[in-house]
């Protein structure tokens, strides 16, 4: 298989992920398994996207199996380990900012705790709105040793991108004109202007 297939087919397969994701997302699917899930569809639905993106990562190792390495010289290589690592460092800070066990969907199905928090704008949400996807972009990019990983740090990122779109607009409805004050003055993921009160 040439590279522009495999590209081709894993970019397929990373639409598929991203088209299932959102709509689980929805306001529909939201309703409807929420009347039969309750305060476990978060749960759910975290747990099937780690399902469908380890099956779309897994036809991507599929896919490169046999493709050549990347020629990567040994300064880029000390590059993106630095960038992986600061990365894996930021999503771990970054993550201390959020209630996990809501974000997971443990706190809704163990205790009937509300989806939504609070608008936060402390930590490093002073200086970008999205801190978990600015670790996501550099996790990604540090992995760009192979094809396998250049594919997967180029439709991730644009599924990150298209998901933060979507995912602000909700933002937008759920906390109003605080979160477009907020957003006029923090940036979404790289920390290049103004910082929250």
């Amino acid at each position: 298989m040439g590279l522009w297939q495999a590209y081709s087919l894993y970019g397929l397969a990373w639409i598929v992920f991203g088209l299932l994701h959102s709509a689980l997302a929805g306001p529909t699917a939201k309703h409807i398994l929420g009347n039969s899930l309750g305060n476990k569809y978060r749960l759910f639905y975290n747990a099937l996207a780690i399902i469908t993106f380890g099956f779309a990562a897994w036809i991507g190792l599929l896919i490169f199996s046999d493709a050549p390495n990347l020629e990567w010289g040994g300064r880029v290589k000390v590059l993106l380990s630095f960038v992986a690592i600061s990365g894996w460092i930021l999503l771990f800070i970054a993550a201390g900012g959020y209630d996990m066990r809501r974000f997971m969907g443990l706190s809704q199905a163990t205790q009937n705790a509300s989806e939504d928090e609070p608008l936060r704008t402390d930590g490093l949400h002073r200086y970008v709105r999205h801190p978990l996807y600015s670790a996501v972009f550099l996790i990604l990019i540090g992995g760009a040793w192979t094809h396998f990983g250049l594919a997967t740090a180029i439709f991730g990122s644009l599924y990150v991108i298209a998901g933060t779109w979507s995912e602000e607009r909700k933002l937008i409805t759920l906390y109003g004109q605080e979160y477009v004050d907020y957003k006029n003055k923090v940036p979404a993921f790289i920390p290049w202007r103004g910082r929250a009160v």
